[in-house]
């Protein structure tokens, strides 16, 4: 079984990236992260807080398009095209072929968002030039241009002469020799002056792109799963409508269900069932400095729902199943505490990262419920 699906894992692979759509959304993400920098001069005061905000914003968006896409070509075209039909037929059971999927598309998507990631580094480390004065970092233009004209240059001679597929030998030369000139990069200033690699590495970008990547697997099993049912342009549509509204899970539900405990709250207060307490929360900075804050509020000495109408209740508890059915892709984007310069706990990436697990673990399941019953001969 583990042969079967180890098989499945690595075909679903190099299926996913041998797409020609996922090179175009790869090269149209780039130019995207690339244009960042200029347009965000254009800003008052917060340029590089737009560049960062406009770069990881290109790479969410890019991950919530090419799941779809490549979720739909991997297995939604497998199963019109009754190519399922073959390995199903073997000894392969659903579940193991639906798993094999999931993770081949999990693991494409991990190589692309890395390949959008260091395309972001670099621009990140040239920093936006907020007048004519500010250097061009040369070092990030030399080793960034140096590593696509060397990477496609590899893909296409590999492609001439070895007959590789052009659109996974980019992406496979392309990432590697971007990491390297990203690593070089950061060890020199604008003007090739020796600086400390530890400014450049910026942990707290790699933790945010960590929790991303966290969504980004969620939107595959989502795919995934639409894709055992839908067509492609449905996946897409789907995913895409599920992707925003995960993003809007905190402004929809969570503002909800707030906004009616503070209703409870208030008629609480006026029956002088509350009792003040003070509640301490602290912040910390990417400088180490920490900011402690004392808040006095009001605690409800009752259920809050004891002062709720059934009409209410029934409200409340719809807010409270949307919350925990859709999945919530605003806590993984941490492009808000980066741009405050807070710092980033990994033991929050570390919440995140088990609570995309145990949604997607969630979600593949009901896809091979959805995938068992489905008629692929």
């Amino acid at each position: 079984m583990i042969q079967q699906l180890l098989a499945i894992i690595r075909n679903t692979f190099f299926e996913s990236v041998r797409q020609p759509v996922v090179l175009v959304v790869l090269m149209g993400a780039t130019l995207l992260i690339i244009l960042s920098n200029p347009l965000s001069a254009f800003t008052m005061d917060e340029n590089q807080r737009m560049l960062i905000d406009i770069g990881l914003a290109t790479i969410f968006l890019a991950g919530a398009l090419l799941s779809g896409f490549i979720a739909t070509s991997v297995l939604g075209r497998e199963i019109s095209n009754k190519t399922a039909l073959t390995v199903i037929s073997k000894p392969v059971g659903r579940p193991i072929f639906v798993i094999g999927k999931f993770i081949g598309v999990s693991l494409a998507m991990m190589l692309a968002t890395f390949f959008l990631f260091l395309v972001f580094m670099m621009v990140e480390t040239h920093a936006v030039l907020e007048n004519v004065r500010d250097p061009i970092h040369v070092p990030v233009v030399v080793f960034g241009v140096g590593a696509f004209i060397l990477g496609w240059a590899a893909a296409a001679w590999c492609n001439y002469f070895y007959n590789m597929v052009f659109t996974s030998s980019v992406i496979f030369f392309t990432t590697p020799l971007l990491f390297v000139g990203w690593l070089i990069a950061i060890n020199f200033g604008p003007d090739f002056s020796p600086r400390p690699i530890g400014l450049g590495l910026k942990p707290d970008f790699w933790l945010a792109i960590l929790a991303m990547l966290m969504a980004i697997f969620m939107m595959c099993a989502i795919a995934v799963a639409i894709s055992t049912r839908a067509g492609q342009l449905m996946t897409i549509l789907l995913t895409i409508a599920l992707f925003l509204l995960g993003l809007l899970s905190d402004s929809i539900f969570l503002s909800g269900m707030k906004g009616l405990e503070n209703r409870w709250l208030d008629s609480a207060r006026e029956q002088g069932l509350t009792q003040r307490e003070e509640v301490v929360s602290s912040i910390t900075f990417t400088t180490g400095e920490i900011e402690e804050l004392t808040n006095v509020v009001d605690v409800s000495t009752v259920p809050l729902t004891d002062l709720a109408s059934s009409g209410e209740i029934a409200l409340y508890w719809t807010y409270q199943v949307g919350y925990a059915v859709l999945p919530n892709f605003q806590a993984m984007w941490l492009t808000d505490a980066i741009t405050q310069k807070h710092s980033v706990p990994p033991g929050y990436v570390w919440e995140a990262a088990l609570y995309a697990g145990a949604y997607s673990c969630a979600i593949i399941a009901v896809g091979i419920i959805l995938f068992q019953r489905r008629e692929v001969g």
